[in-house]
């Protein structure tokens, strides 16, 4: 079937009754997205919170099994470990080409969020 004219649709759907809509519909849309306030911690203020407890944890659990010996012990095979991984000459070479990138990216590419940098191309995309 074929319409040439939507005029018969029209009609039968603005004689449907239709409800009212709430009085404060507008406000409760605008304040569930526009207004809303913003989180109280970003990602990786929760990701810092977790490691900072779990740290903590670890360091009361060691406290409460044997005392001090050995958390001393373990924070001396801990530094030990580090040590031995950062004197590598090949580890600080990695650093310290990461870092050089890290620099070199941010001083010519500007300080540009990368949520802000994807909206950006949506727009020139959308014209």
């Amino acid at each position: 079937m074929r319409y040439d004219s939507d005029d018969a649709l029209d009609r039968a759907l603005f004689a449907l009754e239709l409800e009212e809509p709430p009085g404060d519909l507008r406000a409760s849309i605008l304040t569930a997205t526009a207004y809303r306030p913003a989180p109280a911690f970003s990602a990786w203020d929760i990701a810092l919170i977790g490691v900072i407890c779990s740290v903590g944890a670890w360091l009361l659990v060691l406290l409460a099994n044997g005392g001090a010996a050995p958390l001393v012990h373990a924070l001396a095979d801990v530094s030990a470990v580090l040590s031995r991984a950062l004197s590598s000459v090949a580890t600080l070479a990695w650093l310290a080409a990461g870092g050089a990138t890290a620099i070199w990216l941010s001083v010519f590419t500007g300080s540009q969020p990368f949520a802000l940098a994807g909206r950006r191309s949506e727009r020139r995309s959308a014209r």
